[in-house]
């Protein structure tokens, strides 16, 4: 059997009204919007590029021989003097050829003393006619051979004595342990990373800047260090320079130049480059702004909701740059005046 239910009609047109309220255009003039703002900008004739600070002078030591690691006598951040110790390998195989090397030039000297005596008594024995020249003679490369078999076995034990210092590394120059990679028990081997050392009295900052960005003069060249904790704005470079290489696949090139003495930066910190702006939007002094809760980031979409003179809102791709503060600028997909939608899922929801 089928039942049939009736709905009274008063009941049916509320259900229907409750249905159809988000998608109405007045839940859609409810929706929280702002306005693009425009206007000139501090650094509008600048555009900028990242960067990083880099130490002029870095060292990563390894070590030359084979062994295991007995003394690690730094730690990361430790200060250090140049010639000073480091860290130490075993060298007891070491010592042990080095002296065997010195004890076969002791031998080969005594045999060079005994040949240099047998000469002098040819020498005398030929002036009394009791030898012949040829006797003479033999004597003498004897002496020779000597002679040489000492210079070699020197040779020998000095390049022993000089592996010996390999099994200690010493700091190269003055400045500050960045990477301690190795625990003492470690192997060393010849080539393997062992400690990371930097000067962090001569640091250089190194930015990658598109080709055809870039300036015909670097003389009015600026920088920032927005992670610095004394960071001032905008501060000029001096003694920019340009690397003469081109990065194919991005068809970009570095720039360089060297920090003065700025306490608490170190290696590794962000940097930002202004350069003056070579046209376009950027040196036109206008810049636009939205709010940063507006963004919407679908995959690689990045959009907002423009809402029309009607409340309706349409997603619209734009591009964006710089975050500052709650704010972040747009490069293009909008106009000064746009009203855009600062709640994405509500604007979402609305037909």
């Amino acid at each position: 059997m089928t039942t049939t239910w009736k709905i009274p009609s008063s009941v049916a047109l509320l259900c229907a009204a409750s249905l159809l309220s988000p998608l109405t255009g007045t839940a859609a003039t409810a929706l929280a919007t702002a306005q693009v703002q425009g206007g000139a900008a501090q650094r509008a004739d600048l555009q900028s590029f990242d960067g990083v600070v880099e130490p002029v002078r870095q060292a990563t030591l390894s070590a030359q021989v084979a062994g295991s690691i007995v003394s690690l006598s730094v730690k990361v951040g430790d200060t250090v003097r140049a010639g000073q110790e480091l860290a130490r390998i075993d060298a007891r195989a070491a010592g042990q050829t080095a002296q065997a090397s010195a004890a076969q030039v002791d031998a080969a000297r005594a045999s060079l003393t005994v040949a240099g005596k047998d000469f002098e008594r040819q020498q005398q024995l030929l002036q009394k006619q009791y030898i012949s020249q040829a006797a003479l003679e033999r004597s003498k490369a004897q002496l020779d051979a000597a002679q040489a078999q000492v210079k070699a076995l020197q040779a020998q034990s000095d390049a022993a004595q000089t592996q010996q210092r390999f099994f200690v590394i010493q700091a190269p120059f003055a400045g500050v342990v960045s990477e301690v990679p190795v625990a003492v028990g470690d192997m060393a081997m010849p080539g393997r990373p062992l400690l990371t050392l930097h000067d962090p009295s001569d640091l250089r900052v190194t930015a990658s800047v598109a080709q055809s960005a870039l300036p015909a003069s670097l003389d009015k060249l600026q920088f920032e260090l927005p992670g610095w904790s004394g960071a001032t704005g905008l501060m000029n470079a001096s003694g920019a320079t340009v690397l003469p290489l081109v990065d194919a696949a991005t068809h970009s090139t570095q720039i360089r130049f060297n920090l003065p003495a700025l306490k608490g930066v170190a290696p590794g910190m962000f940097a930002r480059v202004w350069l003056p702006a070579a046209g376009g939007a950027a040196a036109s002094g206008e810049r636009l702004f939205v709010p940063t809760s507006a963004v919407v980031r679908r995959a690689e979409l990045t959009a907002l909701y423009l809402v029309d003179a009607q409340g309706r809102p349409a997603l619209r791709q734009v591009r964006l740059g710089r975050v500052q503060g709650d704010r972040v600028e747009v490069l293009s997909g909008v106009r000064a005046g746009d009203k855009v939608a600062t709640d994405p899922t509500a604007a979402a929801q609305v037909r």
